[in-house]
């Protein structure tokens, strides 16, 4: 396992218990403070005698005894009740109370290095290797042992809150007709056995990550993935393209939701999929001119519904793209995290698929010519074919209208 680096700082900072830092409260800027800043705000934006209308309107506002001093109070309270008085004001504010679609609107996507596939096989390879590097660095995770960020500039060597790190693979954005949620599992004592979606030709399958309390290894996950693939080549119905639904607006979402969980089987298909630890989208290849913007809209939105944006569920904090033509990235939710959390985890991940292959194709080869992996595999259960949706049609039979206009929408604004 890739060790991430240790900070030198390490040794020089005050711990409560190893790499967990005793944080102070994020401080309640004064009255007088928050005031002069907005003043100093709306100046460029309004004209003369607005900005004396709003200056009189803000001075009678912080007067003694006035409005401003009783919510100054509520503030304080608030910050003594809270770890961060703030941030779920933030977190409704600038996300879960936007109703906006996801994909463009919202949610980042990141390209890697490009890559050349000569068959399925290498593209399957690369995506094995890749879910070892995700678990690799979860691993760190769960033991909650990164080490902790410093601040830079003004504020050089504060320790940062770690907490965003330990959201990547454990949050889930459930939508809501007003407002989402954002669900975070807690690590319990014994856990439930860990698995990932893979998504492939827009249909799901859980692959699970350890069986008989044993992490699999690249070699069964390659087998497991080859699998998968040729489950969903032979299908002969497939389910419809449910993913599209999570690139719909919030509300409509949370409606079709709603009309997915009456059916125990859906709540089971749903279920999975919250609670796994990222997904694989395995996607077919976009037939257009790889250009760095073919590439970034592939991971933003998946170039339409006609291509992969139905092989997207776009709740989920991390969804990690292969696709058979070498495009590969990631796009994510970005409501658990900021992007600084999610660029360590891809340098991590990027750095253990280097070091990997310079094992496999340079050291292994000469010091292990005859020795084999044990192996583990077994089939998995599949979620594709488990969903129900005849009364979701006949109920909101433009459901699905919703979504494709959506996409459509999204390529127009990304041309």
């Amino acid at each position: 396992m890739i060790v991430p680096r240790k900070s030198n700082q390490d040794l020089i900072r005050p711990r409560s218990r190893r790499n967990s830092y005793v944080l102070p409260k994020y401080p309640v800027p004064s009255l007088h403070e928050t005031l002069d800043n907005y003043l100093k705000t709306v100046h460029h934006l309004v004209t003369r005698e607005q900005y004396q209308t709003t200056k009189a309107i803000v001075e009678s506002f912080g007067a003694t005894g006035g409005m401003g001093e009783l919510l100054q109070e509520h503030l304080v309270k608030r910050k003594e009740n809270k770890v961060n008085w703030i941030y779920d004001w933030w977190l409704d504010t600038m996300y879960l109370c936007n109703p906006l679609a996801l994909p463009v609107n919202s949610s980042p996507g990141m390209v890697f290095p490009q890559q050349n596939f000569q068959d399925e096989g290498d593209q399957l390879r690369f995506a094995a290797r890749l879910i070892c590097g995700i678990l690799d660095y979860k691993v760190v995770l769960d033991a909650r042992a990164l080490p902790v960020d410093f601040a830079r500039g003004q504020l050089a060597g504060h320790a940062l809150c770690m907490e965003q790190y330990y959201r990547l693979f454990t949050s889930y954005r459930l939508p809501g007709q007003q407002k989402d949620t954002l669900v975070t599992q807690k690590n319990n004592v014994m856990p439930e056995m860990e698995h990932v979606v893979v998504a492939y030709r827009n249909q799901f399958f859980v692959l699970d990550a350890v069986v008989n309390y044993r992490r699999l290894n690249e070699t069964d996950l390659f087998t497991q993935l080859r699998r998968i693939v040729k489950m969903a080549g032979s299908e002969d119905e497939r389910s419809p393209p449910l993913g599209l639904l999570t690139s719909d607006c919030r509300p409509k979402w949370a409606e079709a939701r709603k009309e997915l969980i009456r059916d125990s089987t859906n709540r089971d298909s749903l279920n999975a999929i919250e609670r796994c630890i990222f997904l694989l989208c395995l996607d077919e290849p976009i037939d257009v001119e790889l250009t760095d913007l073919n590439m970034a809209l592939q991971m933003m939105h998946g170039n339409g519904w006609h291509k992969n944006s139905a092989n997207r569920w776009y709740d989920k904090t991390m969804q990690f793209i292969v696709g058979r033509d070498g495009v590969c990235g990631l796009v994510y939710e970005h409501s658990p995290s900021e992007g600084i959390a999610v660029i360590q985890c891809v340098e991590h991940l990027l750095c253990y698929m280097y070091v990997i292959d310079f094992w496999l194709f340079v050291l292994i080869p000469v010091l292990y010519k005859n020795q084999t992996q044990e192996r583990i595999c077994c089939l998995q259960e599949r979620i594709d074919g488990q969903w129900r949706c005849k009364n979701l049609f006949l109920k909101e039979q433009n459901i699905f209208c919703f979504a494709s206009s959506s996409l459509s929408a999204m390529q127009r604004k990304c041309p």
